[in-house]
């Protein structure tokens, strides 16, 4: 089963990070080239626990429908989204929030497993890896720039986890 490590340091509270990590709002901004738009579930503020969230984006050539749910969520320490419905196999992204002395560092492990068998296996190998390592690079940096900024504000709702 591939999977994708990646490490961000973020000079920000946890709290922060961790809030806009969940928020609809920023992942569709940040995905605004591939037209990600939600579409179902929660569409828009912070997801939480046991919420879905329907995403429709174009991809690699085509229009794609991904369905998630927050399987596990302890804040501000980390959080599990899961595909439900979508071009995967299977799909598990934990997200991990660690404060340290000057900001907090956000890691995010990516689980995937591709249909098709063989020709999955080499779409995956040659090109789709770096793809989606690509995209959550894109989506940490505009979150990492939010969260240094006063830009955060807009997107955190005044509600509680």
């Amino acid at each position: 089963m591939p999977s994708i490590h990646l490490t961000t340091m973020i000079h920000a509270p946890v709290e922060v990070v961790f809030d806009l990590s969940r928020s609809i709002d920023l992942h569709k901004k940040s995905m605004s080239h591939t037209k990600e738009e939600a579409v179902a579930g929660t569409t828009m503020g912070l997801i939480n626990l046991q919420e879905t969230v329907t995403w429709k984006a174009r991809h690699l050539g085509k229009t794609r429908v991904l369905k998630s749910k927050i399987t596990s969520l302890k804040a501000p320490v980390s959080f599990t989204d899961e595909m439900i419905d979508g071009d995967f196999r299977s799909l598990r992204h934990e997200h991990y929030f660690k404060p340290v002395n000057n900001g907090t560092l956000m890691i995010d492990y990516m689980h995937y497993e591709m249909p098709y068998g063989f020709i999955g296996s080499l779409v995956d190998r040659f090109y789709l890896n770096k793809y989606l390592v690509r995209l959550l690079e894109t989506r940490n940096s505009l979150l990492k720039k939010c969260a240094e900024s006063e830009q955060w504000r807009k997107y955190l709702s005044t509600q509680p986890v």
